[in-house]
């Protein structure tokens, strides 16, 4: 399971002509499913992005979680986070979950991340989406559960 996330100060996101989520600071969570992703992967992303220390102290060093200062989540699907551009011009997306897999682990995601009581909002799954952001820093952070970097 893949992960980009960036700290903001505002972000949304649109269906259509209609917002569908909306936060204000927090993260916005762009996540990926892989076809040989597991309950165990979403737990230890899930448990790494809430606890991760990215908002800034008094002092102005990243030293604060999600936690900590009480952000509002905003999590979207996004399956390209597996495409592969190693070869050729397309990227190939033989890695992303079958669509039936990634809902199912993106649903249990959010059920899961909801434990922790901040304010989640999301996308909606295989939608064509519209993601508005401000990015503070800008800070942005790629999360792998296989730890793949």
């Amino acid at each position: 399971m893949r992960a980009v996330l960036q700290r903001v100060s505002s972000s949304s996101v649109e269906v259509g002509n209609r917002e569908v989520g909306k936060i204000k600071t927090g993260l916005l969570i762009l996540l990926g499913i892989g076809e040989n992703d597991t309950i165990e992967d979403m737990k230890y992303l899930a448990d790494k992005i809430v606890d991760l220390r990215v908002f800034s102290d008094q002092s102005g060093k990243m030293n604060l979680s999600a936690l900590d200062v009480d952000a509002e989540l905003l999590i979207v699907s996004q399956f390209t986070l597996y495409g592969d551009c190693r070869q050729g011009r397309r990227p190939s997306f033989a890695d992303a979950a079958s669509a039936n897999k990634a809902e199912e682990l993106y649903e249990e995601f959010i059920s899961y991340i909801n434990k922790y009581e901040l304010k989640v909002e999301t996308g909606e799954f295989k939608t064509e989406m519209k993601v508005s952001l401000v990015n503070e820093g800008p800070v942005t952070i790629l999360l792998d559960s296989k730890r793949d970097f």
